[in-house]
């Protein structure tokens, strides 16, 4: 079975952790987590990042500290994995969801502007499966309505935006590293801002809400979302080698794109002009799938011959719990014709042909 996706673990990676472990800094001190939240800030092009202990929290986090909660909105597509949505309402807040673009699938800025009303605190773009939102476009709407952009750049670690690397574009923004992301520690995220006192409000939020001047005394509820120092270690080795692990997805994206781009019905990752993918995973769209079912027995079928995928996400509108009467027809259509193939960086040439011939086979049958 060739598997949707993978870590790359080299023996760099093996040697980071293991000196951390050795060191006995083996929970939320120790030098990797320094090295890695300043090597990420400068990857990102920001002044600060904050690692955290994943994905999620990296967003709940981001929003308590701009003191976003009850009564407030926060506008998020309708196209997303549901930790965007459910962070949201962990905050006490209410998630408003919005249409995507029909050709990068990242959410349509025109859509923002319909939905803004006077609860409306945040914009929370999502740079869906590695291409990054229209950030210019989206800053102008966020600068005309005095409201926050919080990237939610959990799958696009290295994509840009007008030049402009994701997580450089709003007041702050976070990331994930969980095992199938470009860039993993295992479990892990972080928010990254250029604004020094949000930044260290975040740190004191992370930690207890512990006061720095008085150990053991707090003022308010905090949390414990600290990142382990193992973890850092492993960061910091995989950050050493993102421009090879960045490289490596475009490359599977040309491999893939050679052998599919001219099948009837058939489409692959679409790139703005403006913007650079990073291609966390490959997307294949069937226009003839017209149902849910008629894209899982698909995949079922690729299974069968030795090759896994995974559907596109559900519309988040479409959750037993979030279910909303929205307005979003280009969601509704991708994700019942969308599904993801393996993409990780050990991926060999041969490989990829083998899916690709598994694709067209199943296809015709």
């Amino acid at each position: 079975m060739i598997p949707i996706s993978q870590p790359s673990i080299t023996q760099k990676e093996i040697d980071y952790v293991t000196d951390a472990v050795k060191s006995t800094w083996i929970s939320s001190l120790g030098k990797y987590i320094d090295k890695f939240e300043s090597d990420f800030a400068r990857f990102c092009g920001t002044k600060h990042a904050i690692a955290v202990s994943n994905g999620t929290v990296a967003i709940h986090l981001a929003l308590v500290a701009h003191r976003i909660g009850p009564g407030d909105e926060v506008i998020i597509p309708n196209l997303t994995f549901v930790a965007t949505a459910n962070a949201v309402l962990h905050a006490g807040a209410v998630p408003v969801l919005v249409d995507i673009d029909p050709f990068n699938l990242c959410i349509d800025p025109n859509k923002i502007e319909e939905a803004i009303t006077p609860r409306t605190k945040a914009i929370m773009p999502v740079h869906l499966y590695g291409h990054p939102c229209d950030m210019k476009a989206i800053i102008e709407i966020a600068k005309r309505n005095n409201l926050l952009v919080i990237e939610d750049a959990a799958e696009a670690h290295g994509a840009k935006a007008y030049g402009k690397t994701v997580g450089n574009w709003g007041d702050c923004a976070t990331f994930s590293f969980y095992g199938n992301k470009n860039l993993t520690t295992g479990e892990g995220g972080m928010i990254t801002t250029n604004d020094e006192e949000y930044n260290l409000r975040c740190r004191y939020l992370r930690d207890h809400a512990m006061s720095k001047e008085k150990r053991y005394w707090h003022t308010e509820v905090g949390y414990n979302y600290r990142m382990t120092n193992i973890q850092a270690a492993l960061g910091c080795a995989q950050l050493e080698r993102i421009q090879d692990l960045m490289q490596k997805r475009a490359q599977l994206f040309s491999w893939y794109s050679k052998a599919l781009n001219n099948i009837d019905g058939l489409q692959l990752n679409r790139t703005s002009d403006w913007a650079t993918n990073s291609y966390w995973l490959i997307c294949l769209q069937n226009s003839n799938w017209k149902t849910e079912q008629e894209r899982d027995e698909f995949m079922l079928r690729l299974k069968s011959s030795g090759v896994d995928s995974r559907p596109f996400f559900y519309p988040l509108s479409e959750m037993p719990y979030l279910k909303a009467d929205v307005d979003t027809p280009v969601t509704h259509a991708v994700y019942k014709r969308g599904i993801n193939l393996p993409t990780f960086y050990d991926l060999a040439e041969d490989q990829v042909k083998t899916i690709c011939d598994c694709i067209i086979e199943n296809l015709n049958a």
